[in-house]
């Protein structure tokens, strides 16, 4: 898995990280139980703090992608279901639309009630 992270896009550098490994886990490239770089070889890979990779690993552990394991790294959850990869997919898309939104001055509670009139 190649991960890279372009310092000038306005997405910081753990969610750059963290969105790899989620569209990495959505189309199947990486599966359950497979392990991601060591935080400390990744992070020297792509001349980032290494606190930075962790950060991202930690998003996705607090999202259910992936155990954190002491001594043992980082690993894609074994169990996670097609269920589970559509709900990631769906996190992925609401991001892009709050992004969205707020480039034309919507709050994510303004996008909220624009979402519950278009399901009335």
């Amino acid at each position: 898995m190649l991960i890279r992270v372009d310092p000038a896009s306005p997405l910081g550098l753990a969610e750059q990280i963290a969105a790899q490994v989620r569209a990495a886990v959505i189309d199947g490239s990486l599966r359950g139980g497979d392990k991601l770089p060591p935080a400390r070889e990744l992070a020297a890979g792509l001349d980032v703090n290494m606190h930075t990779v962790l950060r991202a690993y930690g998003v996705l552990r607090d999202e259910g992608i992936v155990e954190l394991r002491r001594g043992r790294g980082a690993h894609v959850r074994s169990d996670l279901a097609e269920p589970d990869r559509e709900r990631i997919a769906l996190r992925r898309e609401l991001r892009a639309l709050l992004d969205r939104a707020a480039r034309i001055g919507l709050t994510p509670d303004q996008l909220a009630d624009e979402l519950r009139k278009a399901s009335s």
